[in-house]
């Protein structure tokens, strides 16, 4: 017979144990989270503002960038020149190549790093406007966590991008005369 209580006497031990790690039981229920994602990148290629940013920097850029054209086609025009040209004609041609062929390297790269700067600052004025309509469309909607891209898997359940869009896009209507 001691050996039949043995058992009872563990199972008796495991309940007690497991009602002290239990502790008390809540006074309410837990409130579930509301948590969402948004696809960063999405934002940033869609974004109206960020769309008119790109097309500001076009058109503030599209004059210097003929003006590179230009050079280009005129120093093809010069290799062809060249190619039938003998002698000091051909020497004369071939320095005006070599110093045309700096002056685009030169160029090309000063508007490569404007325009890299002046997409820096459209960036930054966008990401802001953006961060900041994502901030207010959670607080709006009662999330409580808004999780940016990249992560390793979001339901679709959770992806707000395309209301945030929504909102972006609203946004620079209204903005818009």
């Amino acid at each position: 017979m001691a050996q039949q209580a043995q058992p009872a006497r563990i199972l008796a031990l495991l309940f007690a144990a497991l009602a002290l790690f239990a502790g008390p039981a809540p006074a309410e229920p837990p409130v579930p989270l509301r948590i969402g994602y948004v696809d960063m990148k999405r934002l940033l290629d869609n974004a109206p503002q960020v769309v008119a940013g790109r097309r500001t920097l076009e058109r503030e850029f599209a004059s210097r960038d003929a003006t590179l054209q230009e050079d280009e086609k005129r120093a093809a025009a010069l290799r062809t020149r060249k190619t039938g040209a003998a002698g000091a004609e051909a020497d004369a041609l071939q320095r005006e190549l070599d110093a045309l062929e700096r002056s685009i390297r030169r160029n090309r790269e000063a508007l490569r790093a404007e325009l890299k700067t002046r997409s820096d600052q459209e960036l930054d004025r966008s990401w802001r406007e953006i961060n900041d309509a994502v901030v207010e469309f959670a607080r709006e909607q009662g999330y409580d966590l808004i999780v940016p891209s990249p992560v390793i898997y979001a339901s679709p359940k959770v992806d707000v991008t395309e209301r945030i869009l929504e909102r972006l896009r609203r946004e620079a209507a209204a903005k818009s005369p």
